[in-house]
C-alpha cells in the first residue's frame, strides 16, 4: 500500500514537473527604459505566460540578430526605418490580424505614417513614438537670449554665433546620426532622405562650423546632464527631455527645463513590435502583442517613459500632464511640420556613418 502511494505521489511530483516545464514563455526584445515597471508582470498576472525581457542598445544589433533568422525572440522592437529592409529578407513574420482583435485601437494618422516603412501595415505594431527636439534650461536661455524664442528654430543650434553663445554653459547633441543628419539637411532646405554625395557634403559643412562649441556627442547622458543643470540644451529624444524635466522636479534643485520641437521640422520614428520569422513562441508572442494593443497597458507605459503612443483609445487614459502637452501630443501644424526618417540604401548608409564619424572625431 505504501509502495503504491509513493509511486502515485512519484507520478504526481513528476507531472507537476512536466507541467511546469511547459508553462508558457515569452521572450522580447525591447529598448532600455522602454516599459513601465508593472508591465510584465500584469502581462504574466493575466495570461500564465513567462516573460523573458532581453535589452537591446541599437537598432542595428535589432536588425543583425533578426536577420540571422536565430535570434530566439518572439517580439522585437525595429524602429520604422529598419522595417524594409527587414521585411525584404523576410526576417519577421506577416501579422495575422485575426489573433489581433485589439487593432482597431490603432490611431489611423499614426498607421499612414508608418505605411511608408510597412505598406499595408501587415507586419508591424507601433509602440511608441519619438521625435527629436531641443530640450534646454529655461533660465541660462533666457540669461543668454533675454528670452526662450531662439529655441523655436534648429538655428539656435546651427547659427555658429548661436551655439557659440552656448558653448560655456553647455550644448549636448544626440548621438543618432540617422536622426541627425536629415534633421540637418531640412535646415538646409534639402531632402531630407537625400543620398546625393553632395547634399551630405553640405550637411557635414554644416555640423563642421557647429562642432566645436558641441560640448558632446551621446546617446542618453544629456538626460542627466540637463536635468541637473550640467548643460543648458540637449538636442534629443522628447522623452527623454521629459524625463530631465521630471528628474529636476523630483530633485526640486530649481532647473526649470523647456522642450521645443523647431518651426522647420523635424524627424519622426515610430518604434514597432514585430514578430521575427522563427519566433519559438508564436501564440505567445500574439498574445503579448494584443496585450499591448489594450489601452490602459499602452497608456501606462506613456505615462512611465514619457513617450506618446499609437492608440488612439489610450489617449483617454494618458495622464493629462503628458496629453495636454504640446510637445508630446503636437498639434495639427506641428506634425505637418514632421517628417519620417527614410530606410537609406546600403550606399547611403555608408556615406552617413562615414559623415558622421568625421564630424564627431573632429577630421
Amino acid at each position: 500500500m505504501n509502495l503504491r502511494h509513493s509511486h502515485l505521489a512519484g507520478l504526481a511530483l513528476a507531472l507537476l514537473a512536466g507541467t511546469a516545464q511547459a508553462a508558457p514563455t515569452v521572450t522580447i526584445a525591447n529598448w532600455s527604459g522602454y516599459i513601465a515597471d508593472d508591465t510584465l508582470a500584469n502581462f504574466t498576472r493575466q495570461t500564465g505566460i513567462q516573460t523573458t525581457y532581453d535589452l537591446v542598445d541599437s537598432n542595428e544589433t535589432t536588425e543583425a540578430k533578426l536577420m540571422t533568422g536565430a535570434s530566439g525572440y518572439d517580439l522585437a522592437s525595429p524602429s520604422n526605418h529598419f522595417l524594409p529592409r527587414l521585411i525584404k529578407a523576410g526576417a519577421i513574420q506577416e501579422l495575422d490580424r485575426a489573433k489581433l482583435p485589439n487593432w482597431h485601437n490603432l490611431d489611423p494618422k499614426l498607421m499612414k505614417v508608418l505605411e511608408a516603412s510597412d505598406p499595408g501595415n501587415r507586419y508591424a505594431v507601433p509602440y511608441l513614438w519619438v521625435t527629436v527636439g531641443i530640450g534646454y534650461n529655461e533660465e541660462k536661455i533666457r540669461a543668454i537670449f533675454g528670452n526662450t524664442d531662439v529655441t523655436r528654430s534648429w538655428q539656435l543650434l546651427f547659427d555658429p554665433q548661436n551655439i557659440a553663445k552656448l558653448a560655456q554653459c553647455g550644448v549636448a547633441v544626440i548621438d543618432n546620426s540617422t536622426q541627425m543628419v536629415p534633421i540637418t539637411l531640412r535646415v538646409l532646405g534639402l531632402d531630407p532622405a537625400s543620398e546625393k554625395p553632395a547634399d551630405f557634403a553640405k550637411a557635414e559643412a554644416a555640423l563642421r562650423a557647429i562642432s566645436p562649441s558641441i560640448r558632446y556627442f551621446h546617446q542618453s547622458k544629456y538626460v542627466s546632464d540637463l536635468a541637473n543643470g550640467n548643460i543648458c540644451v540637449a538636442v534629443g529624444f522628447s522623452g527623454d527631455v521629459l524625463q530631465a524635466m521630471s528628474t529636476a522636479q523630483q530633485a526640486g534643485n530649481g532647473v526649470k527645463i523647456g522642450f521645443s520641437l523647431p518651426r522647420e521640422g523635424t524627424t519622426i520614428a515610430v518604434d514597432t513590435v514585430v514578430i521575427p520569422k522563427n519566433a519559438p513562441h508564436l501564440d505567445s508572442a500574439y498574445a503579448y502583442l494584443n496585450y499591448l494593443l489594450e489601452p490602459k497597458v499602452i497608456a501606462d507605459i506613456s505615462n512611465a517613459v514619457q513617450y506618446p503612443n499609437g492608440n488612439a483609445a489610450a489617449l483617454q487614459y494618458v495622464a493629462p500632464a503628458l496629453r495636454e502637452n504640446p510637445a508630446v501630443y503636437p498639434p495639427q501644424e506641428v506634425l505637418d511640420s514632421l517628417f519620417p526618417i527614410r530606410t537609406l540604401s546600403p550606399a547611403g548608409m555608408r556615406l552617413n556613418t562615414r559623415l558622421w564619424t568625421r564630424v564627431k572625431s573632429g577630421t
